[in-house]
Formats: structure tokens, sequence, C-alpha cells
């Protein structure tokens, strides 16, 4: 049952992906039901002819053969016995039809004569008597000439179709009906040679149109397949890729759009990368040249910053300004040149073997002085058993710095949990917060480049608007994901799944990402709260 069930399976993969295994069985399955009601109507009306032929020449030996009999039995003995001169009258029938005095056409046949009995009197006859249907002797006896189909015994000793007819004579012998017994063997061998004939020619029939379909459908799908296979032969990088054009029909055209298409494509994509490039390259190089003028900048900025208490108040509140817009911007910058070697493709990962406690540690000690600010409560729900994972602490701290400011950022000062789980082949991180929330379709845009919910929402951490763009591109940097879900009044969760090894893949997370609403097992210490 089970190699079956994968034939079957295949079968069912090949027919979804094979346009002209659908097309050949379709039309060999069409052509066989068109052959099938061609056979059957061929065949009936064939039978039915024959029928037709064999009954009107039997309705035309019945009505010689009665004449003979009434003119036989009237000048025959009247001292013979009634058995006796029955069975006179059909040898003399019998000797005139194996003579060929009979038409061609009825054939050969059997004589039956049969005088009806009176009261408690049995019937007389002679021939093949039990073969007469009861039915067909009824309505005889009534003067009619009828008929009827029926199986009879045959000469061989085999039972076969055949024709019965019979009448009432006008003998000299009152009662007296005569019944002639057509086999129709030689009817039953020409129907069943024409159904012989009509198999044997719909099976070459079918062979030719299997073999005329799949010609016609090749000359189709040989235009298709190409088109696909170059189609991914473009979307692996190989721009120069193009169709073969061949004549000038349909199939031409097609190859001659497709092309055109793809080198427009190609233009598109080449000009696109040339713009990311410059942009990218601009991007470096802008961030490379501010490095100096903000050097020189942030120490006359520490100067007057350790002097801003001789100063007067105005002047020092704006010194205190300019330090922390300083550290924003420095900020900033490094974030633009590491996002810069992510887009380049040059980043790397540092990767070492350690315990997952220690970025999470570290993060929270990052982030403990906002939590203060707003009185937000940072409650940890880690695994008791050390989680050891091959990642790159600075990355992953950085990650889950980000996402804890974001939280405390939009939680309205309500708890954060922080839960870490492992099944043995990625460990998962989520942060959780319960604040104002996401509107639907922004699960998406918050790991957008600058993106706000709301611009007017004032960020405690001081965010550049990269930290979500950065770390969905450090969670990819370690072959892992990033995901975000969140509904207005319900809060947010963030979801950081990573491969225990390094260069494994991700299949699945520990964590669902849709809270499931249980309470977290430990909270962080006052200190780190303080």
């Amino acid at each position: 049952m089970r190699r079956l069930g994968k034939v079957g399976r295949a079968l069912a993969h090949l027919w979804r992906r094979s346009i002209q295994l659908r097309v050949v069985v379709s039309t060999l399955l069409l052509s066989l039901i068109v052959l099938l009601v061609l056979a059957f109507v061929l065949s009936s009306q064939i039978a039915n002819r024959l029928l037709d032929s064999k009954l009107k020449a039997a309705t035309e030996e019945i009505d010689r053969t009665r004449i003979a009999v009434e003119r036989d039995l009237t000048g025959a003995d009247a001292s013979t016995t009634l058995v006796n001169r029955l069975q006179q009258t059909r040898s003399v029938l019998t000797d005139r039809n194996d003579s060929g005095g009979s038409s061609g056409a009825v054939g050969s046949f059997d004589t039956v004569l049969l005088v009806q009995g009176g009261g408690t009197q049995p019937a007389t006859g002679v021939g093949p008597v039990s073969d007469i249907p009861a039915n067909l002797r009824r309505m005889v006896s009534t003067g009619q000439i009828a008929y009827r189909y029926a199986t009879v015994p045959g000469r061989d000793g085999k039972s076969g179709p055949a024709l019965i007819i019979g009448t009432p004579t006008n003998a000299g012998i009152p009662g007296l009906e005569l019944y002639l017994v057509f086999p129709l063997d030689n009817e039953q061998n020409t129907v069943s040679l024409v159904r012989g004939t009509i198999f044997t020619g719909g099976l070459v029939l079918l062979g030719l149109l299997m073999a005329i379909a799949i010609l016609v459908s090749r000359q189709v799908v040989l235009p298709v397949r190409s088109a696909s296979r170059i189609a991914e032969n473009f979307a692996d990088g190989r721009l120069d890729e193009r169709m073969p054009v061949r004549g000038e029909d349909d199939m031409a055209r097609l190859a001659i759009a497709f092309n055109d298409m793809a080198e427009s494509l190609s233009k598109q994509i080449s000009q696109l990368e040339e713009f990311g490039s410059l942009q990218r390259q601009f991007t470096s190089d802008v961030s490379h040249e501010l490095r100096t003028p903000l050097t020189t900048v942030r120490m006359a900025a520490d100067v007057l910053f350790e002097s801003r208490d001789d100063l007067a108040p105005v002047l020092k509140r704006s010194v205190e300004l300019l330090d922390k817009e300083l550290e924003r911007f420095e900020t900033l910058l490094g974030e633009l040149l590491e996002i810069s070697r992510h887009d380049a493709g040059v980043a790397e990962l540092a990767a070492e073997k350690l315990d997952m406690n220690v970025p999470i540690d570290a993060a929270v000690e990052t982030v403990r002085h906002l939590a203060s600010e707003s009185g937000t409560k940072l409650v940890l729900d880690l695994p008791s058993q050390p989680v050891i994972a091959e990642v790159d602490p600075r990355r992953v701290e950085r990650v889950l710095r980000n996402l804890l400011a974001n939280a405390i950022d939009h939680g309205e000062g309500k708890p954060v949990t922080l839960t870490m789980r492992t099944d043995g082949d990625a460990v998962a991180i989520t942060v959780r917060d319960r604040g104002i929330g996401l509107n639907p379709g922004e699960e998406k845009l918050v790991f957008n480049r600058f993106w706000r919910s709301d611009p007017s929402r004032f960020r405690r951490s001081g965010g550049t608007g990269l930290g979500l763009a950065m770390s969905l591109e450090d969670a990819r940097l370690h072959q892992g994901r990033l995901e975000a879900w969140g509904e207005p009044g319900e809060g947010a969760s963030f979801r950081l799944t990573l491969p225990l090894v390094r260069g494994h893949k991700v299949l699945g997370s520990p964590l669902p990402l849709k809270p499931p609403g249980r309470k977290p097992t430990r909270e962080a210490s006052e200190d780190e709260q303080s």
C-alpha cells in the first residue's frame, strides 16, 4: 500500500506539472468516449438492419411454406394418422429447405407443425415443439401471424439466438399452426465481426491520436518549457538569457515579446544595481568623511561640557543639549556605517559559543536606566539550564537592546517581558510589551528604516530609526528570523529565533510569536530596575 501510495503521489505530481501529459490523456479519454459511442451506434444499427432483413425474409418464407403445407395436407390420404401426415409434410418441407428451394436471404430453418388440443386433449405436433415460447403459441392461436426472438438449442448442442415466427393455416386439419425456427448464428457472427473490426480500428485510431496529440502538444510545450527555463536562469542572475526566435507564428511573437521584456528588465535591473551601489558608496563615504569633523566637534563639546557649571544657565543648558545630540549623532553615524556594510554584503559574523544569558544580561544592563526613568518593570522568563549557542554576542546584544528599548518606548510604563526557550535545534527570545500595540499590517513596516507608527511620539531611548532594521539584518546574518506581532491596545511581541549551531537552517521556533498569556517565572531584581 505504501508503494502504491508513492506511485499515486508521483503520478499526481507529474499530472500537475506536465501540460503535455494532461493534453495527451485528455485527448485519449475524449477520443475513447467518442469511439465507444460510435461503436455502440454502428453495432446497434447493423444488428437492427440484419434483424429487419431477417424478419422480412422470414415473413415471406412463412407465407410460401404455409401455402405448401396447405396444399400438401389437402391432398394427403385421410386414412393416415394425424402424426404421420404431419411428419410427412414436415419431411417434404425439410427436403425442400435442404435442396435450396427457399430464398437464399432467409437461410436454413426448422419447421414445427402443431395442432392445438381442445379441452383436455393434449396438443399434437412434430418438430422441436419445446422451442416454441408459450406466449407466441397463444398469439398464433388467436389467428395472428407473430414472431419472437428466443434462445434455442443448436445442432451442435450449444444454445443460440433464433427468430421464431408462427402462423395459423387453412389446411384440412382444424387448429393446425405452422412455426418456422430461423437460427441467427450468421447474424450474430456478422455483428461480432463488425464489433471486432471496430475494436481493432479503434485501438489503431487511439494510437494514431495519441501520436498526433504528443506531436501537436510538443510543438506548443517546447517553447513554453524553453521560456520557463530561460526565466529561471534570468531569475538566477543570468540577464543575457534570451529565447530563440523561429518563424513568424504565435510562438515566435511570444519569443520576441519575452526577449523584449527580458531586455527591458535587464536594463532596469542594471540601472537599479548601479544606483544602489552608488547610494551605498555615497552613504559609506559620507559616514567615513563625517568622522573627522565629528571627532573635532566632540572634543570641543567635551571641553565645554566639563566646564558647564561655570557658564550661564542658558549656555549650560545649550551645552548639555549639544552633548546629548552629539552622542545621538555618533550613534546614528555608527549605525549608518554598519547598515551600509550589510547593504554591501561585507558584514562579518564573529560567532562564538557562549551562554545566551550573557548578551541578555548585557542588553538589560544597557536599558536599565530607560526602564527606571519610565517606571517600567522588566520581567525575565529564562530556562533554569544554560543555553549554549554559536552566535555573535555583540550583534545579539544589539538586537535585544533595540527590542527592549523599543518595548520601553511603547510600553506605556507597563511591564516588559523577555522570554527565552530552546528545543535543541534553535533558541528563541521574545520581548513582549503591553502598550499601544500595532495596527494591522504594521508588523512588517516596523523593520523599515526610519519608519515610525506615530511621528509625534516621544522616544525616551533617543533612537535613530535604524535599530529594528539593523536588528533584522543581524538576525539574517545568523541565518535566523526576527518577527513581530501586535494588536491595538494589546501591546506587541517581537521574536528572535537563532540556530544553536552556526550555518544550520531554522525550521521552526521554540516560542509562539503571539503570547500565550501565561505568567513569567522570574522578574528582574530591584537593582536591575534602579
